[in-house]
């Protein structure tokens, strides 16, 4: 589920050119392209996130910060403008920082649904560029540790934990004594070494996580806030886990729908569309002879209040080649 888009990187190319003898009369200065004015604001409010640049963005966040100080609206308003941005699976890794793939560490041309979530969060904390890099890699790592190992891989045991900070589970709560429940069972060092090639010794990991059922989603809508974080949970074959992510938003009449990046673009739309959705998909591939994943209900995480970012651990010194061989 965990995915990552194209690096956008600048170059500054700088050159020298021949001195001319200076006319009579001298030339009017010629702006070069990269002098020229910057957009407007209101030229710029005109684009969607997904089709700025990274100095665009910097002046947006910078904007809307100012513009909508509440946090909650901000998230909502942060994630809409994103909305049209292409779905990409597999879309970050830590390259260049890391060899392990060559994946970067940030997207803005597309997103999946973890990209999404985390990069609106980001932004909706941050006042600049640089305050949105620094947060991004403080959501999607453990203490803010840039690395494979030390990544939010695993979306109960990793990021919602690890961001508890940012958001706190609610869904025992709110599907009260008698709601489900599943074991999860995480082994990140088979993980890290079949998918990343990577090496940790770290022991097998169990939980038990508490979800709301499908069928109770509509009663405990009204409950939800804006900017709270969802977890969609799936079963198979006696399975459960967090396939899929995404945002609360309020509509026009105060309903609460689902924000969220998935094939083919980010999209708003209700809880009840979403699940009639994977209903008919799940009706479609069992008709084909498939055995789909089947939609179980969600898990949902409030949006602490009062947020107060902590600083990310220091980034340790790595390990080198000589002495990892």
């Amino acid at each position: 589920m965990r995915t990552v888009s194209l690096l956008l990187l600048s170059a500054a190319l700088a050159g020298c050119a021949t001195q001319q003898t200076p006319a009579s009369k001298p030339a009017p200065a010629q702006t070069p392209a990269s002098a020229a004015a910057p957009a407007t604001m209101e030229t710029l409010l005109q684009k969607q996130l997904y089709q700025m640049s990274p100095g665009e963005v910097h002046r947006y966040i910078g904007h809307i910060h100012q513009a909508e100080p509440d946090l909650r609206k901000r998230i909502a308003a942060i994630g809409r403008k994103n909305i049209g941005q292409p779905y990409l699976l597999h879309l970050l890794g830590e390259y260049p920082f890391e060899l392990h793939d060559s994946l970067p560490m940030f997207s803005l041309e597309n997103s999946d649904c973890v990209v999404f979530a985390e990069h609106t969060y980001a932004m909706a904390l941050s006042q600049s560029w640089e305050e949105f890099f620094w947060m991004l890699q403080r959501i999607r790592y453990k203490d803010g540790v840039i690395g494979v190992a030390s990544r939010n891989h695993y979306t109960e045991v990793d990021w919602n934990i690890n961001n508890n900070w940012l958001v706190t589970d609610i869904s025992a709560e709110l599907a009260g004594p008698a709601g489900p429940s599943y074991e999860q069972t995480v082994d990140r060092a088979k993980f890290l070494k079949t998918r990343h090639n990577t090496e940790r010794s770290i022991p097998v990991q169990v939980t038990r996580e508490y979800f709301v059922a499908k069928e109770r989603v509509a009663e405990v809508a009204a409950q939800l806030q804006e900017g709270d974080f969802v977890n969609v949970i799936s079963t198979r074959d006696g399975g459960y886990w967090a396939s899929h992510v995404g945002l609360v938003v309020k509509g026009p009449n105060g309903e609460r729908n689902f924000l969220h990046s998935a094939e083919p673009q980010v999209r708003e739309e209700s809880f009840d569309a979403f699940i009639a959705r994977a209903l008919a998909r799940e009706q479609r591939q069992a008709g084909d002879g498939k055995n789909p994943q089947r939609l179980a209900g969600f898990k949902f995480l409030r949006l602490n209040d009062n947020i107060v970012v902590p600083p990310a651990a220091p980034q340790p010194r790595p390990v080198s080649v000589a002495a990892s061989q």
